[in-house]
């Protein structure tokens, strides 16, 4: 009964808020103006706390701009967890769009949709992305192209970074910036979560939206990590698949020692 009753005000909270941010962020779009960037992460601290995520920060997010982050992806709550700590855009995937609930909300927060089949649609794509890192915004990159199961990070697509190499003519000095970023899902009331319960945290795709967002809604009281790597420059002279491989070793790494507890 108490858990129905968290529930119930919580989903009333989150309803309130989006009310009262809504216009502001539909104007915002509409004009461009930069309130669009920042409405989006106080909506996403107050889902966080309604779903009982709680975030631990660790580093520091890279002042430098263009700024591409790139981050392991083990679930939905990814999103909410970088866009309470920092205002970003994310791009996705063109199914994301037609999602019931987070389709809507990936639309209001300017999500960039690739159709990777369609290699003309994926250029204008590239070109929108590095127009928008070149204008200031902080663009996130699931550089795995898919979820995981919260326990390990899967191979990155070099591919992926393209986005970057199409960006650094145009921006300033040449030098398009690469931070690491990993999300690590701890603990569940407390205490340490290990590999039998981090599936209440991630979401690797093949397991039903409403019956996992119940179960998160149920569990409350997550706790998650995120940790703000060294960054890495990609310019003119860069090779894609060195600097994957870098980006790849450096998540990996601060993945690893999160979940080992260290």
């Amino acid at each position: 009964m108490i858990t129905w009753l968290r529930i119930a005000i919580g989903v009333i909270v989150l309803l309130a808020v989006t009310l009262l941010l809504l216009p502001f962020q539909l104007l915002g779009l509409r004009f461009n103006w930069k309130i669009r960037r920042f409405l989006p992460r106080l909506w996403h601290r107050v889902a966080c706390r309604v779903l009982g995520i709680r975030v631990r920060v660790h580093g520091v997010l890279e002042a430098k701009r263009p700024l591409l982050l790139a981050a392991n992806h083990a679930s939905w709550k990814d999103i909410l967890v970088l866009g309470s700590v920092a205002d970003v855009v994310y791009i996705a995937k063109s199914e994301v769009r037609g999602w019931p609930v987070f389709g809507i909300l990936a639309r209001l927060q300017a999500t960039i949709f690739v159709e990777r089949e369609q290699r003309q649609k994926t250029g204008e794509k590239v070109n929108e992305i590095a127009e928008r890192l070149a204008a200031g915004e902080i663009v996130v990159l699931f550089p795995e192209g898919t979820t995981s199961d919260g326990n390990r990070l899967l191979e990155v697509k070099s591919s992926l970074f393209g986005a970057a190499a199409s960006a650094v003519p145009h921006a300033p000095d040449g030098i398009v910036h690469i931070q690491p970023v990993s999300i690590a899902y701890t603990g569940l009331h407390g205490m340490a979560m290990g590999r039998y319960h981090r599936p209440i945290a991630a979401w690797p795709g093949d397991i039903e939206l409403m019956p996992h967002l119940m179960g998160i809604l149920r569990a409350g009281a997550v706790d998650v990590d995120v940790d703000f790597g060294e960054r890495v420059d990609y310019t003119r002279t860069s090779n894609r698949k060195a600097v994957s491989r870098t980006v790849e070793a450096r998540i990996r790494a601060m993945l690893g020692a999160r979940l080992r507890g260290r």
